[in-house]
C-alpha cells in the first residue's frame, strides 16, 4: 500500500512578524504586523493599512495561531468588525520587540536625548556645549529614566531642568531681531533690561527701531507677545547661541584639554562640576607628569626623548608610559573593564572609579550566592 503525502489546505504562514498587542476588559487581543511598519504607520509615513497589516484578523495568540473570539470582540470594543479593530489595536497597542532590539533602540534614543541637550545648554561661564560624553555621564549620575513611548525633545527639556537643580547648567540663549516703531522702542528696551537679555545691535530706519539681543528661551513668547501688542514683529535668527567655533562636538573635544587647563584658575561652582567630570582628563595629566619624571632621571639634557615613549591607551584615556608598562596595561582589570564598557558605548573610568566599580560588582555577586 503506497503512502500519500497530506499537506494543510488553506494554511498561511505568517513571516518577518511584528505582533502588536491590547489588553482589555482582561483581555489580550493581538494583530500581525510587518516590522518596521507600525512606528512608520503611527509618525504618518506610511498611509496604506494594508503595508503594515499582514491580516486582518485579530488573534488572541499570534504565535499559536489562536483567533480572537467574537463574543469577545463585542464585549472589548462594541463591534467585531475585524478592521476597525487592527486600527485600534494599530494605535493603542504596545509594539512587542525583542530585547536586543529594545536596547538597541533605548541607546539611540538616549544618546538622541544627550545629543539634544548638548545643542541646547552652555557651560555659564565659558559660554560653550558641554560634550556628549559629558552630558551622559551627567544623566547617568541624576538616574535619568527613559521612557520610549515619549518624544527624545521632551525628555529633553526635562533632563535640562533637572540638571539645572545639581549642576552649572544653563539653555542657550536666542538671538533675535525685534522691529519696533520709534515710540515704543525705549519700552522695549527697558523690557529686555528687565530681563536680562543682552543687547547686540541696534538700528534705525526711519520710524522703526531693529534691536538684535539674546534671551532666554523661557522669555520668548513674553516677548513674542509684548512686541505683538506694540505692532511689532519678532525674527528668530539663532535657535541656540554658542561661543563661535565650539558649536560642534567634534571641534569642542579637540580644545577640551585647553579649556579644561583655563578652568583650573577658575573658581566657583563650574570648577567642582569640572573637576568631577574630568577626573579622566586630571590623572591623565598627572600620569603624564609621573612618566616625564621616570623618563626624565636618567636623561641629562632635554626632555623631548621621554615625551615621545609616552604611550596612550585610547580605551582608558589614559597616558600609562614606556612600551613595557604599556604591554602589561593590556593585561590589567582596568583596561579589559574599559573594554568592556566601550561595546556597550560607555565611556572609560579611571582607575579608582575601575576598582569601586569592581568591587560593587563582586559584592552584588557574593548576594546572589545567598538564598533568603
Amino acid at each position: 500500500m503506497s503512502k500519500t503525502l497530506v499537506q494543510p489546505i488553506g494554511q498561511k504562514r505568517l513571516t518577518n512578524v511584528a505582533v502588536v498587542r491590547l489588553k482589555k476588559h482582561g483581555n489580550r487581543f493581538e494583530i500581525a504586523c510587518y516590522k518596521n511598519k507600525v512606528l512608520s504607520w503611527r509618525s504618518g509615513v506610511e498611509k496604506d493599512v494594508d503595508e503594515v497589516l499582514q491580516s486582518h484578523t485579530v488573534y488572541s495568540n499570534v504565535s499559536k495561531g489562536v483567533l480572537a473570539k467574537s463574543k469577545d470582540l463585542i464585549r472589548a470594543f462594541g463591534t467585531d468588525d475585524q478592521t476597525k479593530i487592527c486600527l485600534e489595536i494599530l494605535d493603542k497597542g504596545e509594539l512587542q520587540v525583542a530585547g536586543k532590539e529594545r536596547e538597541s533602540q533605548f541607546s539611540s534614543q538616549f544618546r538622541d536625548i544627550a545629543t539634544i541637550v548638548m545643542q541646547k545648554t552652555i557651560n555659564p561661564e565659558t559660554q560653550r556645549p558641554y560634550t556628549i560624553s559629558m552630558i551622559e555621564r551627567l544623566m547617568h549620575e541624576i538616574h535619568f529614566a527613559l521612557d520610549p513611548n515619549s518624544s527624545s525633545k521632551k525628555q529633553a527639556l526635562e533632563v535640562i531642568r533637572e540638571l539645572q537643580k545639581h549642576y552649572p547648567i544653563k539653555r542657550a540663549p536666542m538671538r533675535l531681531r525685534i522691529h519696533v516703531p520709534e515710540q515704543s522702542s525705549p519700552s522695549v528696551l527697558d523690557k529686555l533690561k528687565e530681563w536680562n537679555a543682552s543687547i547686540v545691535s541696534r538700528e534705525e530706519s526711519g520710524s522703526q527701531h531693529s534691536i538684535i539681543c539674546e534671551i532666554e528661551p523661557s522669555l520668548f513668547r513674553d516677548c513674542d507677545a509684548l512686541i505683538r501688542n506694540l505692532q511689532g514683529r519678532v525674527e528668530i535668527l539663532a535657535v541656540n547661541v554658542h561661543v563661535e567655533g565650539d558649536t560642534f562636538v567634534d571641534q569642542f573635544d579637540d580644545h577640551e584639554d585647553d579649556s579644561s587647563s583655563l578652568r583650573k584658575d577658575s573658581t566657583g561652582p563650574v570648577l567642582q562640576l569640572s573637576e568631577k567630570m574630568q577626573k579622566q582628563t586630571i590623572s591623565s595629566e598627572s600620569a603624564i607628569s609621573r612618566g616625564e619624571e621616570k623618563l626624565n632621571k636618567p636623561a641629562k639634557s632635554g626632555s623631548s626623548e621621554g615625551e615621545v615613549k609616552l604611550n596612550k591607551c585610547t580605551t582608558c584615556n589614559a597616558f600609562v608610559g614606556d612600551s613595557k608598562e604599556y604591554r602589561e596595561h593590556f593585561k590589567s582589570d582596568w583596561h579589559k573593564h574599559n573594554l568592556r564598557r566601550k561595546t556597550r558605548q560607555l565611556p572609560p573610568l579611571t582607575a579608582e572609579e575601575c576598582m569601586d566599580d569592581l568591587e560593587l560588582r563582586d559584592s552584588k555577586t557574593d548576594l546572589k550566592e545567598y538564598s533568603f
